[in-house]
């Protein structure tokens, strides 16, 4: 009878620790949640919709980083119009993904890699924090480039590139001041940037007045004639740079900043439709964005030739021009703000820097705020955002800074593909946990994933899958020829899909596949045991009753 009253204190104890853990990783986020307004619920209400509005633009930001509209400028100058389709139905993918995000944030009071924390055994679980980190830094690296090009565009040359990198360490530590005004003023100024980016490249996209009738049918008439493997690849490149891993482990965090009581049903499901209305109107404005992005540059370079850009920018005047004296024409953000400056006067350029400005400074914020939630809920280890944001910083700026000295801003700014490409190796990472927490009724409920949503989710895991083994494929192929080059590539490859198939046979073990669960696993792999939905509910009452808000004054 002692053992088992000694077995149960000692349960008990163990659940009290993991409830504190959980506890301990919502106190570092916001100062107070925002109350939804007492209005009926049988009708649509506006002023429901306002207060929940805000996480949907804070991680629409990922869609507008200077990786996206790298992507976006790359698609329009070789394919001019053709895969606007890809990049309406990435962002349509994108979203189905963010709800799913918002929708396991709302209804079980934990974000994704806090309930990773609890659902994944150590070795996986420290595995996939560094997935994540990874694609956090490369986000990182993004920032960083596209904020030091900005700043070179914007002072002819005076910044020189090692300069506005090392910048970015300073701007990064003044905007950690913002939410000290609150995060209604924190998610207005997000939306600002959001607002200049809009406005930045929705002046560019008037100016050259791209071709309506041929941007309509390349938006919705699938496909790309005449395309070759240049075309293809950065067509699945499109998918990588929208689709952002961390972005979904973000979403799940930022919904837990409005006051829902998640014991009553109603309230939940409410929830989960102004989120995910919020999410839809937040996308729809970064598609809007990013479609002004690739329709400017498949009307300025697609077709065009090196020599009459040249020419245009020498008659110009612009001290730029020797960029085009080349036998092929090359595209990056660089040689796009260059090129506007050429075609249509030094006050586009000038536009065009302040908007990939906007998007790199907006970017810096979301990833400092991922980056926290996602070391505290994989590993428990709980950090100021100042240090946080210390080390990610100074793990981007090292390769950064070194390439901007020694190699110059055209090698700096085609980093951006290789950043793209790197992110969409992470993607699994991010999709497969989702697909499988927001699946399982132990930890959703009655708003578990349906069969339409769990086909739509694994195919477009599995595209994902393909995706990284086309890239792969096109990577091995232009290493050099040597035995060990390919054996440590042949290693690294194994490794890789060897993790991706134990998260999906993780995946199925969770959805309670039975067939998948007989599977003998080693027992520093095997998944940890769900709790019932009642379980996770209480957790859910303890953090409720345990913090009054969020806190990230730190």
């Amino acid at each position: 009878m002692e053992k088992n009253d000694s077995a149960n204190g000692d349960v008990q104890q163990e659940g009290e620790e993991e409830k504190q853990h959980f506890s301990s990783v919502a106190s570092t986020y916001f100062d107070q949640k925002i109350q939804i307004p007492d209005v009926p619920q049988t009708r649509f209400s506006f002023r429901k919709l306002w207060a929940f509005t805000g996480p949907g633009f804070l991680m629409s930001i990922a869609y507008l980083d200077p990786g996206n509209i790298e992507s976006d400028l790359q698609a329009g100058s070789v394919a001019r119009f053709k895969l606007l389709w890809v990049l309406m139905s990435a962002t349509f993918l994108g979203l189905l993904m963010q709800r799913l995000s918002a929708r396991l944030g709302v209804v079980t009071g934990f974000h994704l890699a806090e309930i990773c924390y609890k659902k994944y055994a150590k070795v996986p679980r420290i595995i996939l924090w560094v997935m994540i980190e990874i694609a956090i830094i490369g986000s990182d690296m993004q920032e960083v480039i596209g904020t030091a090009i900005a700043f070179y565009l914007l002072s002819n040359g005076k910044i020189p590139l090692y300069a506005g990198v090392l910048i970015t360490i300073f701007d990064t530590f003044t905007f950690l001041f913002l939410d000290k005004f609150g995060l209604r003023k924190l998610e207005f100024f997000f939306t600002f940037l959001i607002t200049v980016m809009a406005v930045t490249f929705g002046y560019e996209y008037v100016v050259v007045a791209p071709d309506q009738p041929a941007l309509l049918k390349g938006l919705f008439v699938p496909g790309c004639a005449d395309c070759g493997p240049k075309q293809i690849l950065q067509a699945v490149g499109i998918i990588g740079a929208i689709i952002m891993p961390h972005n979904i482990y973000l979403h799940s965090a930022l919904v837990k900043s409005r006051d829902v009581d998640r014991t009553k049903k109603e309230e939940v499901s409410e929830a989960n439709k102004y989120f995910f209305i919020e999410a839809a109107i937040a996308l729809l404005v970064s598609f809007i964005i990013n479609v002004f992005v690739t329709s400017v540059f498949a009307e300025g370079f697609y077709g065009r030739r090196p020599e009459d850009i040249y020419d245009k920018c020498l008659a110009e005047g612009n001290p730029y021009a020797y960029l085009f004296n080349v036998t092929e024409v090359q595209v990056d953000i660089y040689r796009g703000g260059v090129f506007l400056g050429c075609q249509f006067g030094i006050a586009a350029m000038y536009i065009w820097a302040v908007g990939i400005l906007a998007a790199g400074q907006s970017s810096t914020m979301t990833g400092t705020y991922t980056g926290q939630f996602v070391m505290e809920g994989f590993l428990n280890l709980k950090w100021k955002r100042w240090q946080r944001v210390l080390l990610t910083r100074t793990i981007a700026i090292a390769p950064t800074i070194f390439i901007s000295i020694y190699e110059g801003i055209e090698q700096l700014s085609g980093m951006n593909d290789l950043l793209n490409v790197l992110m969409s190796l992470q993607l699994p990472f991010a999709l497969i946990p989702i697909l499988a927490f927001t699946s399982s009724t132990d930890i959703m409920g009655d708003f578990k994933n349906g069969i339409v949503m769990k086909i739509i989710s694994g195919v477009l895991a599995l595209v994902v899958i393909g995706i990284n083994m086309y890239f792969v494929a096109v990577y091995i192929q232009e290493l050099p020829h040597h035995w060990a080059i390919y054996l440590g590539v042949a290693v690294l490859i194994l490794l890789y899909f060897g993790f991706v198939l134990y998260l999906v046979w993780h995946c199925f073990v969770t959805m309670e596949i039975e067939i998948f669960s007989r599977i003998p696993c080693p027992s520093f792999l095997r998944t940890v045991p769900n709790d019932t939905y009642e379980e996770f509910q209480d957790e859910v009452d303890f953090e409720l009753s345990g913090e009054r808000g969020l806190n990230i004054q730190e």
